[in-house]
């Protein structure tokens, strides 16, 4: 059995809660390795917390200025010589652009390092879909993804996500809540067939517990008139009908649907609320506009009428809800579109995970205070199209 096979074989058949030993152990026995150790990201994308012991005995270790927050910004393998001869490999775990955290490998030399980094890497992977798989049985490695206590409304939120970044080879998605620890009422969801893509953008009303079950119940009549195969209208027809027949109309919610064909670009969408969509494309960034219609709930058996937009390859669409675009400076002054323009504009390079994270770091800028009123949401879409040929 080689050692990859071997290494594949004790994570498969690991207890969930024990992934971290038997890759421990496995990487020690068939690549020499000196130590192990598995970082998660935090819920804010600041911090990578450690999961070797609980309770956490290591130090967290910052995102955006250490070795291993390189490997986990760029998502490829990042090398750090240590003075002692060893060095300290540090290997993305990512599930489909799902950046979930780091794994640092200790090695003898840069010679085992150059010999044994892309099995590893591998390993990795192979990580990264286990603690996934694991999730489902153990808190261990969603206690590990926390740096502060969540709120309840919180925990609610981030269970209902379906991650916070994704990949494939038409497009790239990212996305990021804010507060991290105690969101409210905003919330994306999306979900891809062979052919399609589709995308919310929800906003919420209310604070803590009650915006929170507003938008589980928006999310989950969305999944269940989508999982039936229905129309983007009528999903939103159907959610409306399900939040109305709760609410009466005292509470509702407003959401940007989307439906793209990932081979054409043509995308249906139905706008019904306050998130709003900016389009960066050849270096221009302009707002983009849709027929506005009733927020999901306001009043009963509202009809929906989806209308069409088309993307092209290469274009950057990024969504905020208004906790985003309104909110107010210590002076009063709204973030407005032009802000927004310019942020968009000045995180350009950066890949769709990185933009909604640097987008949310000046929006607290221009807030002057860390912690926001309201909610803030940015989804961040870059479109490539279908590869020709595919």
């Amino acid at each position: 059995m080689n050692r990859f096979v071997a290494a594949e074989r004790a994570l498969r058949t690991a207890a969930p809660h024990a992934l971290l030993d038997a890759t421990r152990a496995v990487l020690m026995e068939q690549y020499g390795a000196e130590d192990v150790e598995l970082f998660m990201a935090d819920y804010g994308l600041s911090v990578l917390q450690p999961v070797s012991v609980l309770p956490h005995t290591l130090e967290p270790v910052p995102v955006h200025n250490s070795p291993a927050g390189r490997a986990f910004g760029s998502q490829r393998p990042y090398c750090e010589d240590g003075r002692d001869g060893r060095a300290r490999l540090h290997l993305p775990v990512s599930v489909r652009g799902d950046r979930i955290g780091v794994l640092t490998v200790t090695l003898p030399g840069a010679d085992a390092v150059r010999r044994w980094e892309p099995e590893l890497a591998d390993i990795a992977d192979v990580l990264a879909r286990e603690v996934i798989v694991a999730e489902r049985d153990t808190d261990l490695y969603m206690q590990a993804r926390r740096k502060d206590r969540l709120t309840l409304a919180a925990e609610m939120q981030w269970q209902l996500l379906p991650g916070r970044s994704c990949s494939r080879p038409e497009y790239e998605l990212g996305a990021q809540l804010e507060p991290a620890y105690a969101i409210f009422g905003d919330n994306f969801d999306w979900s891809a067939t062979a052919d399609r893509l589709m995308l919310y953008v929800t906003n919420g009303m209310g604070e803590g517990i009650e915006a929170s079950l507003l938008t589980t119940l928006a999310i989950n009549a969305l999944r269940n008139a989508r999982r039936a195969g229905i129309s983007i209208a009528d999903q939103a027809a159907l959610a409306d009908q399900a939040v109305y027949a709760h609410y009466r109309g005292r509470c509702y919610l407003s959401v940007l649907m989307f439906d793209f064909d990932l081979v054409t670009g043509r995308t249906r969408v139905v706008d019904a609320g306050s998130p709003q969509l900016l389009r960066l494309r050849d270096g221009c960034v302009e707002r983009v506009t849709f027929d506005a219609q009733l927020p999901l709930g306001m009043f009963e058996e509202t009809d929906y009428v989806a209308q069409d937009f088309q993307v092209e390859p290469g274009d950057r669409l990024v969504f905020v809800s208004d906790g985003v675009h309104a909110v107010a400076s210590p002076k009063g002054e709204a973030y407005g579109e032009s802000a927004l323009a310019r942020a968009i504009h000045s995180t350009r390079l950066l890949p769709a995970a990185e933009v909604p994270r640097a987008i949310l770091r000046e929006l607290t800028g221009h807030r002057g205070r860390p912690v926001p009123d309201d909610d803030a949401l940015v989804v961040c879409l870059d479109w490539r199209g279908r590869p020709a040929g595919a």
